[in-house]
C-alpha cells in the first residue's frame, strides 16, 4: 500500500509541479534595476526575457558610456571637501576648450591652496596665480578664475612647449626649481591620484 501511495503521489505531484513552474515562467516579466551608480555610466533597464516556448531565459543589458572625467574630478574634490566640487563639469569643459589635461587645474589647486581652502580672502584664486610678495590677483568668481588660469596655461605655457609639471614649474614657480622641484612632484602626485 505504501508503494502504491508513493507512485500515485509521484504521478500527481511531478506533473502539477511542472505545470505550475511553466505557468510561473511564462507569466513573469521582471525588470532588474541595476545598483545606483554615478553618472559615469548610464544604464537602460535590464529584463529577463522569456519566450513563449520552454527555452532557457536570457538576461539582456544595454550600457552606454558617458564622459567619466567630470565624475572623476567630482569624486576627488568631494573627498577633500573642496569648494570646486560643483565646478567639475566646468573644469573639464574649460580644459577641453584649451586642450589641457582635465586634471591639471585641480592638481595645481591642490598643490597651491589645498583645493581652495587656503586662498587670499575673496580672491577665488586657488592656483597661486599672480600671487607673490604683497601682490594678489583676484577674480570675481571661480568660473572666471578657471577660465583665465586655463587660458594662460594654454597660451603662455603649453603653446610655448611647456607641457609637463616640471617644465611648467620653471616659469610658474621658479623658486621651486631652486629647491629641487617639490611643486612639480606635488602636481604629479595629485595628477596620479585622479587617474
Amino acid at each position: 500500500m505504501n508503494r502504491l501511495l508513493w507512485i500515485v503521489s509521484f504521478l500527481i505531484g511531478v506533473p502539477s509541479t511542472l505545470v505550475a513552474s511553466v505557468l510561473f515562467f511564462l507569466t513573469i516579466s521582471t525588470t532588474v534595476k541595476p545598483a545606483p551608480v554615478p553618472a559615469v555610466l548610464s544604464y537602460s533597464t535590464s529584463r529577463i526575457l522569456l519566450p513563449n516556448s520552454l527555452s532557457t531565459p536570457s538576461l539582456s543589458t544595454f550600457v552606454s558610456l558617458a564622459d567619466a572625467r567630470p565624475q572623476i574630478l567630482k569624486n576627488y574634490l568631494s573627498r577633500y571637501n573642496s569648494p570646486l566640487e560643483s565646478f567639475s563639469h566646468y573644469l573639464v569643459s574649460t580644459a577641453d576648450k584649451y586642450s589641457l589635461d582635465f586634471r591639471l587645474l585641480v592638481a595645481i589647486a591642490q598643490q597651491e591652496s589645498n583645493l581652495c581652502k587656503r586662498i587670499p580672502d575673496r580672491s577665488y584664486n586657488c592656483w597661486g596665480f599672480g600671487i607673490y610678495g604683497d601682490k594678489v590677483t583676484r577674480f570675481d568668481s571661480y568660473e572666471q578664475a578657471i577660465e583665465i588660469v586655463s587660458k594662460t596655461l594654454k597660451e603662455k605655457y603649453v603653446d610655448k612647449g611647456l607641457n609637463t609639471p616640471e617644465e611648467i614649474m620653471a616659469k610658474y614657480t621658479p623658486p621651486s626649481v631652486e629647491i629641487g622641484g617639490p611643486w612639480a612632484r606635488g602636481v604629479n602626485q595629485f595628477l596620479a591620484e585622479m587617474e
